[in-house]
């Protein structure tokens, strides 16, 4: 049941009569009319811009749109008021039965705000695809938790998703922890090692070494790397793969598919997806321009195979082979997206650190040149993280060498506050990570405030069994209830805004807002004993009361669920 779709199509029933009355002109485009929450809630329940977005194409004034429809929409049951107000807008005040029945509706409709927009699309979300040199850092923390919690929200809303990690082990950085492990493995034999320059002199390598002398022995000491290169590659490969996998498992992701790059070296997949863009005309020899501001010393002009992807937005045109015929990095993220392509997806969405922004243009270029524009790709950048305690930048000792891990962030605050956290920006805008903050019971702390109200609702849903008192029909009778009950109205409304653009920070800010009018209403019942969900020696005003928390605690869970957030029962 979503109140605000049900109003649209209202309106749009009303326009449509309009039209028919010769009040509208025929032909006219109804996709932008909106009915959305007014920015005054004193102005009514609902709002449409209808006259608004009309009145040029009707060739009218919108206020003599807005009044017209205004008369129609007021002889509606479900309406008790349609108001004109400014140039314009058409503000709607819902009957009281409306709100009852909502909350009836949320309890008895445990997929309340589960959308079919989705139609059942099929999406693949990449994210994390962390080199696999490593344990994950708090960067691929909010990386893992953004494309997880997106995973869910488009599943929430109807879609058909794989998760998915892009193993990157095709290139050089793999033959650096190869090196990397195989100075492990020297120390397990006893032997005094220094770590060179660019190799990972983190603590995490010394079980992946010792675990290769009990597999191998001494079978690789004193050879060149010529004879454990390959070897060593793969066996460190695997090895980091397994901590990832745990670092994942730690904050609640788990990964449908895993993709190694690996896999499409040698196989022909890369020359094939290219031989799909030469197809269309797409691949040249050329000499790119040198790059603009100041040019490098070593820069020399080089003929190279490139990709036209200025045909599809792109700044320039991308090599995608070097003069020596080596590829470039883009040519197996070119061949690896074709190959998303060719397992069916409706859409593709990448979810990258913020140093890819120059990744973005060519690789939608890439993709809408492979599909012949009909898979959208959406690349999601997330923005750095900054830990802080008590307001000061934090540190603590790591084994990972250089950077925080996502264990040492799990380990301090727990996964469910590390996701919520970490859901609190918009994934393009910076984030700042308080452990303490994170931690503190109080409205500042948004994870605390939210859970206190689903544990807050958990409590009289308890005490109402106990005492052997079911719900009734709900009674709403003050300002502050139907502010609690137009909350849980926008709760559709709101999944499938933030499924459409992408934005599951979205679902977090609305459970906030949702916590935030359930507490003022908890609150008020302190100085005003007749609101308080527990009616002291009264059955009967309880069983009215019981409700409404119990549809609270029904969308507050939801939304936790999309988070990927566990619900508490109580506060401890």
């Amino acid at each position: 049941m979503n109140l605000f779709a049900q109003m649209r199509s209202r309106v749009l029933d009303a326009l449509s009569q309009m039209i028919s009355d010769g009040v509208l002109p025929d032909g006219l485009d109804f996709a932008n009319v909106a009915v959305e929450p007014p920015r005054d809630a004193a102005h009514g329940d609902m709002a449409t811009n209808a006259a608004m977005v009309l009145a040029k194409p009707a060739k009218m004034k919108p206020r003599d749109i807005a009044e017209a429809l205004a008369e129609r929409l007021g002889l509606l049951a479900e309406v008790e008021s349609a108001t004109v107000a400014g140039p314009g807008f058409l503000n709607l005040r819902l009957d009281p039965s409306i709100w009852a029945d909502l909350v009836q509706t949320i309890v008895t409709t445990p997929e309340y705000g589960r959308s079919d927009m989705g139609q059942g699309g099929k999406v693949n979300v990449e994210f994390v695809s962390a080199n696999p040199t490593g344990p994950m850092h708090v960067g691929h923390t909010r990386g893992a938790v953004f494309g997880d919690a997106l995973a869910s929200l488009l599943s929430y809303a109807g879609y058909e998703v794989t998760r998915e990690y892009y193993i990157n082990d095709g290139g050089a950085q793999v033959d650096v922890l190869a090196r990397s492990v195989y100075l492990r493995y020297l120390q397990a034999h006893g032997q005094e090692v220094e770590f060179p320059e660019g190799t990972y002199p983190g603590d995490y390598l010394i079980g992946v070494g010792e675990a290769l002398k009990e597999k191998v022995g001494d079978t690789y000491l004193d050879k060149g790397e010529q004879f454990w290169l390959a070897d060593v590659r793969e066996f460190a490969t695997e090895a980091m793969m397994e901590m990832i996998r745990g670092d994942l498992a730690a904050l609640g992701v788990t990964m449908d598919r895993f993709f190694s790059e690996k896999s499409l070296y040698g196989t022909g997949r890369i020359e094939g997806a290219l031989a799909e863009l030469d197809g269309k005309d797409l691949i040249y020899r050329g000499t790119l321009e040198p790059p603009k501001g100041k040019l490098p010393e070593d820069w020399e002009p080089r003929e190279q195979t490139l990709f036209r992807s200025t045909a599809y937005g792109d700044d320039v045109d991308r090599p995608v082979q070097k003069s020596d015929g080596a590829w470039t990095y883009f040519a197996p993220d070119i061949a690896y997206h074709w190959d998303k392509i060719e397992r069916g997806y409706d859409q593709l969405i990448d979810v990258l650190g913020a140093d890819h922004g120059g990744y973005v243009k060519r690789m939608k270029a890439a993709v809408a040149a492979l599909s012949d524009e009909r898979v959208p790709l959406d690349v999601k950048l997330c923005q750095l993280v900054k830990l802080y305690k008590n307001g000061e930048p934090f540190k603590m000792s790591k084994r990972a060498g250089t950077f925080v891990t996502l264990r040492d962030v799990v380990e301090e605050v727990g996964a469910d506050v590390t996701r919520f956290v970490m859901l609190t920006r918009k994934n393009d805008a910076p984030l700042d990570f308080d452990f303490a903050k994170a931690i503190e019971q109080s409205k500042d702390n948004p994870v605390y405030y939210v859970q206190y109200a689903h544990a807050r609702c958990r409590s009289v849903l308890r005490k109402a069994e106990a005492a052997g008192i079911t719900a009734a029909s709900p009674v709403l009778t003050d300002a502050a209830e139907i502010d609690v009950v137009r909350a849980l109205a926008e709760w559709p409304r709101v999944v499938e805004i933030a499924a459409r653009t992408h934005e599951p920070h979205r679902i977090a800010f609305y459970l906030y807002d949702l916590a935030q009018s359930f507490h003022a209403l908890w609150n008020r019942g302190n100085d005003r004993p007749e609101l308080r969900f527990w009616q002291e020696g009264d059955a009967g005003s309880t069983a009215a009361k019981i409700l409404l928390p119990q549809a609270v605690s029904v969308v507050i869970s939801a939304g936790l669920g999309i988070l990927g957030v566990t619900p508490v029962e109580e506060m401890r």
